[in-house]
């Protein structure tokens, strides 16, 4: 069966490849009409989508899919329309005195590199298949893309749309279950994007590396958030409290623990409980308050709080309308703070990705930044207070994908800034004019004079005096 697969899926790479290189070289328009059908698809069946998306987390709010998955999504293959000529303009490079005054050339030509691999996870199913898919058409490229099973009527229907606007040879989705996921990612692709667990990304690397295929792998891991004395504290808490229910916390990006001095830590958990009862009076039958998106997942994280109540953490549920969540297969959870954390508790060994918040407490801030860099590199850092000295420490002295400052998960949204994390985190971004040129080959073009450099510069046998006099030359200081 595995052998099916893997033969089914080359085909398809077959075919992309070969139409790729016959069409070469395609112009500008044909990459334009291409991002347009794909904005198309979305405007004209984003309400299916979204229906699709609901029915697959069994609860996820129509408006916060359109957001994030739909308008998000347009906006990004917007920009890359607007910006594509620009993007794909021939840069002129610098030459060695004189070469350029005796008639040679450089510049680097940003070329499409074929058939481009996209691998998508389930939490935001459209936005992060047809996301990428946006620069790797702006690129020139042709994409297969292997949509999460998790999420499987999304996925189905992103198929079915897929074959509608685009021929196989273009785009093609490819449904299935894990056994799909290893063929698709043990591919010779020209270039492939993971988003998914550190984990599994690691195997894909893996895969993909017998075939010395290149990788984009956005990844994830445990994000700080950082509360500084100067912050505004009620408004860090709605901020905090949005970033982390939103989608119920399954968001790569999501604040995976709380840092806050530990005279405020009480203010501060207060001014998140103030912002989940301002935003989510109600629960359980709350269309704004999604599902946990499988009973394994609901398991695992009903799993990292009771270890961490079983190894000394205080567990704070937070419940506006006191519901009882006992009796119900809504797989919805409250956001759930966890005080007094230890490094022991799994909640503070992996990424947590649910509504489950984890909060420690610092004397000086600097012990927060040595806890931050004693850590896999995080995916985003997040940063409240207005003091722009202490701001300044925590940036230049820890490393991480991104950074949002007095807010959080929004940089990801910004379409001009490249979106990617660091080691663990991550490998190479997509978004702003960065994500053009991952899915672009630079190739470098160096056109020679029709003078005789080599014999102007000493550098042709017989080599004599004028090449050591050329090579004294270039050894001054």
């Amino acid at each position: 069966m595995a052998a099916d697969h893997a033969s089914e899926l080359q085909s398809i790479l077959d075919k992309q490849r070969k139409a790729f290189t016959a069409s070469r070289p395609e112009s500008l328009d044909v990459r334009r009409d291409r991002i347009k059908r794909a904005i198309a698809l979305l405007v004209d069946h984003g309400d299916a989508l979204c229906d699709a998306m609901s029915e697959d987390f069994g609860s996820r709010s129509r408006q916060q899919s359109m957001m994030t998955d739909i308008v998000g999504t347009i906006n990004l293959g917007k920009y890359c329309l607007k910006h594509l000529d620009g993007w794909a303009k021939p840069e002129k490079r610098k030459l060695q005195f004189p070469l350029s005054l005796l008639g040679a050339k450089a510049q680097l030509r940003f070329e499409p590199k074929g058939v481009i691999g996209i691998l998508s996870p389930w939490n935001f199913p459209v936005n992060l298949s047809i996301g990428p898919l946006m620069q790797v058409l702006a690129a020139g490229n042709r994409s297969m893309i292997k949509p999460s099973e998790f999420t499987e009527r999304t996925s189905d229907l992103t198929k079915e749309l897929v074959e509608k606007y685009f021929s196989e040879d273009e785009v093609a989705v490819c449904t299935g279950g894990p056994e799909v996921a290893h063929a698709f990612s043990s591919l010779p692709f020209d270039h492939l994007v993971f988003t998914g667990s550190t984990a599994t990304g690691r195997k894909v690397m893996e895969a993909a590396a017998r075939n010395l295929v290149p990788v984009t792998l956005e990844l994830g891991g445990k994000s700080p958030v950082v509360l500084g004395r100067s912050a505004n504290f009620e408004q860090a808490g709605e901020r905090i409290a949005m970033g982390k229910m939103m989608n119920a916390g399954q968001i790569c990006l999501a604040p995976d623990y709380m840092y806050v001095p530990e005279e405020r830590e009480e203010g501060a958990i207060a001014a998140v409980e103030l912002g989940v009862r301002n935003m989510y009076p109600t629960l359980l039958e709350n269309d704004d308050y999604a599902s946990v998106v499988t009973d394994r997942h609901f398991d695992r994280l009903q799993g990292l709080v009771a270890d961490a109540r079983d190894k000394g953490a205080e567990v704070i549920e937070i419940n506006p309308a006191d519901e009882d969540f006992s009796n119900t297969n809504a797989r919805k959870m409250p956001l759930t703070i966890l005080r007094n954390v230890t490094d022991d508790m799994q909640a503070m060994q992996e990424e947590i990705f649910g509504p489950v918040l984890p909060v420690k407490t610092y004397k000086s801030v600097g012990e927060a930044i040595d806890y931050v860099n004693a850590n896999d590199r995080p995916l985003g850092l997040y940063y409240f207070g207005d003091d722009a000295g202490e701001r300044e420490e925590v940036l230049t002295r820890t490393i991480s994908g991104g950074v949002t400052v007095n807010d959080v998960l929004f940089h990801v949204s910004m379409e001009d800034l490249p979106f990617g994390g660091v080691g663990p985190s991550g490998i190479g971004s997509y978004h702003g004019p960065e994500g053009f040129r991952e899915f672009s080959h630079a190739r470098s073009v160096y056109t020679q004079s029709k003078r005789d450099i080599a014999g102007i510069a000493g550098f042709k046998p017989p080599y004599g005096k004028k090449t050591d006099k050329a090579i004294a030359s270039q050894l001054k200081k």
